[in-house]
């Protein structure tokens, strides 16, 4: 077999893929982890988007994998040093979805803002609570980005034409980067001192061991009371518990998430029954736009990897066995 699909993925992109390639469908495999290495076993390529954990343990099942790509941003649920150290291509248009994800990230933001959501629900059930719905400006309000890299960036530059202040945290950026002269950012030293003058915290982190419950109880304590904490990027990097606890004592004044800890969770929480919580099941990515490029562009590089050419859009290596590329 050529390419395991092992999640629910379909495109014209992946049908012409079909017509020159063996493809084997089965969207429900990543849930058995057992069934799923005895499937990686014979494989040349694997396509996923971020629900199947592509392991160490999994990898070595993987005799004749060749490379596996990745549909969407975020490489947390692959082993990418274990499959470099096999020589697998990992094929992950890591921008195609940066756009996509900026706008929903101000799209919370502005419900945020001016209450969009609860004015909605109160309408729709017959009530015209018109003070009930009175919110806030972005003009002269501050929001602090933590992670500035593709993503961070197209946030600032649409939080910028609101009028908003701009701060940012994020170790790998110096303050001589032209990037945050170009969205007259302000660079911060420490998260706590980003943290304390924002009135709107965004985070575009990748999820690692150094970001792992980055915003806990601390970081929540340390913010601007009233404000208000937004997350697009991975469940992880937050602590749902320490959120939870600083929306009910009403230091926060709400948080948008689109993506949560355990995904989906596997049960209620106290998230679901507060008016000033939006819960959006990880759709940053999901516009037509964004699935049309990343998908395109996966599909490409497959047919690149498994036709003997170099991949384009890799993060370790752009052909199989081959050290990676500067």
């Amino acid at each position: 077999m050529d390419i395991l699909i092992s999640e629910e993925l379909d495109s014209p992109a992946i049908r012409k893929l079909g017509e020159k390639y063996q493809l084997l469908r089965a969207p429900e495999l990543w849930k058995t982890p057992a069934k799923l290495r005895a499937a990686i076993h014979n494989v040349r390529a694997v396509m996923v988007r971020n629900q199947t954990q592509l392991t160490a343990d999994v990898l070595a099942e993987a005799n004749g994998l060749l490379a596996i790509g990745r549909v969407g941003v975020g490489l947390d649920n692959i082993d990418v040093e274990v499959a470099t150290e096999r020589g697998i291509v990992v094929i992950a248009p890591l921008n195609a979805n940066a756009i996509s994800v900026a706008e929903l990230t101000l799209g919370f933001i502005l419900s945020l803002a001016r209450k969009i959501p609860c004015s909605d629900r109160f309408t729709k059930a017959g009530s015209w609570d018109r003070k009930g719905g009175t919110g806030m400006e972005l003009d002269k309000k501050t929001v602090a980005i933590f992670g500035f890299g593709r993503i961070g960036r197209m946030v600032a530059a649409r939080a910028r034409a609101f009028g908003m202040r701009i701060v940012v945290f994020d170790p790998f950026v110096k303050a001589d980067s032209p990037h945050l002269g170009e969205v007259g950012a302000t660079l911060a030293t420490q998260l706590e001192e980003a943290l304390a003058v924002a009135d709107f915290v965004t985070v575009h982190l990748p999820l690692t061991g150094e970001t792992r419950h980055l915003f806990n109880v601390k970081a929540f304590a340390a913010m601007k009371p009233g404000s208000f904490f937004i997350n697009t990027s991975r469940g992880g990097v937050m602590d749902e518990t320490a959120l939870l606890h600083f929306l009910s004592e009403g230091h926060l004044g709400g948080a948008a998430l689109d993506v949560r800890e355990i995904e989906p969770p596997q049960e209620r929480s106290d998230f679901e029954k507060m008016d000033q919580v939006i819960l959006t099941p990880h759709i940053g990515a999901f516009t037509h736009e964004a699935q049309t490029r990343t998908l395109e562009s996966v599909c490409d590089d497959m047919d690149r990897v498994l036709s003997g050419q170099p991949a384009v859009n890799f993060v370790n290596m752009s052909e199989p066995g081959k050290t990676k590329e500067s």
